[in-house]
């Protein structure tokens, strides 16, 4: 951050858990980097963004009143003078070592000495603290991936060739799907910064042979329709475009194939599936922690490719 001549500021803003997603992306829209500290006497969220000073005030205003729109809350952002040094100090207080599961270890390049023996470490930059393991929404993403594995190793035929990550963010979950089942992953995302940020993750995580970030419209994009079907899909976004994508996700799977989906709370979790038990999906599992739902549904071996269907923008968090 030193490196930028003008002066910089920090926006931020407080709201409940189940919009922090929908404010993170929208401060992602116009800062250079992002964090989000919880108030546990609370349960709210702090957010606050780095940038220039009046960078992309356009993009910002558009992003706040969609995320007010799509959450229902309004949060008015701050804007104070900062010194990015300090900033990142205290995200970096913020984010600690993180167990999730039995598998995984999520750890900040800040941090030193040698991560936990017999998990696998996936490495974030602190300064980039949206998709960084803390939300529930990802971790319930890594606790379904986890519960996967044994079953995909020794299944025959279960163990996925092509995997897809639809708002792929930080690149945290094609990461661990990538060292966990040493295979190609294509991590797609709306976002051109996230799609740089998933592939400066890669690179540390030693990953960027397996790990494809793309800048793709989700279903909407050619490319992520024709690498399918994939035998295993994450889409850790949001209700509303998690339902309309559906029959898209139905189409893309494999036969036999999985789906693991999230960032929706558990009083939308069941709109979310009837949505794609319409489309001939059925659930194998309900992950919840605290609030928020992850869905984990598969396609049946013998089910037919549906019929055509009209691609919808997704809305990547």
């Amino acid at each position: 951050m030193n490196r930028h001549p003008r002066q910089l500021e920090c926006l931020s803003l407080t709201v409940p858990e189940e919009a922090l997603e929908a404010y993170e992306a929208a401060l992602s829209s116009a800062c250079d980097t992002v964090g989000f500290f919880r108030d546990h006497a609370t349960g709210t969220w702090r957010l606050e963004g780095v940038r220039v000073v009046g960078a992309k005030d356009n993009e910002l205003t558009g992003a706040l009143a969609l995320a007010a729109a799509v959450t229902g809350v309004t949060a008015a952002a701050t804007r104070v003078p900062t010194h990015a040094d300090g900033w990142l100090e205290r995200t970096r207080a913020a984010f600690p070592e993180q167990l999730i599961g039995r598998r995984f270890v999520i750890r900040g390049t800040h941090l030193t000495g040698a991560p936990p023996p017999g998990r696998t470490t996936l490495i974030l930059d602190a300064g980039v603290a949206f998709g960084s393991g803390e939300h529930n929404s990802t971790r319930g993403c890594l606790v379904a991936l986890e519960q996967l594995v044994p079953r995909m190793r020794h299944a025959v035929g279960h163990c996925p060739r092509r995997i897809l990550d639809l708002g792929t963010g930080s690149g945290i979950l094609a990461m661990a799907a990538a060292k966990t089942l040493r295979r190609p992953v294509l991590a797609a995302d709306i976002e051109p910064w996230s799609v740089r940020v998933a592939r400066e993750n890669a690179r540390l995580n030693g990953v960027r042979r397996l790990v494809r970030p793309i800048l793709a419209d989700g279903w909407r994009t050619a490319i992520v329709r024709k690498s399918g079907p994939y035998d295993l899909v994450f889409g850790n976004i949001l209700a509303r475009p998690l339902r309309l994508m559906a029959r898209d996700l139905a189409r893309g799977l494999a036969p036999g194939g999985t789906a693991i989906l999230a960032g929706l709370l558990r009083v939308q979790a069941r709109d979310v599936l009837a949505a794609h038990r319409r489309s001939g999906l059925t659930l194998e599992r309900m992950i919840d922690l605290g609030p928020w739902t992850t869905l984990v549904i598969r396609k049946s071996a013998g089910m037919r490719q549906p019929g055509c269907s009209t691609n919808r923008r997704s809305v990547r968090t």
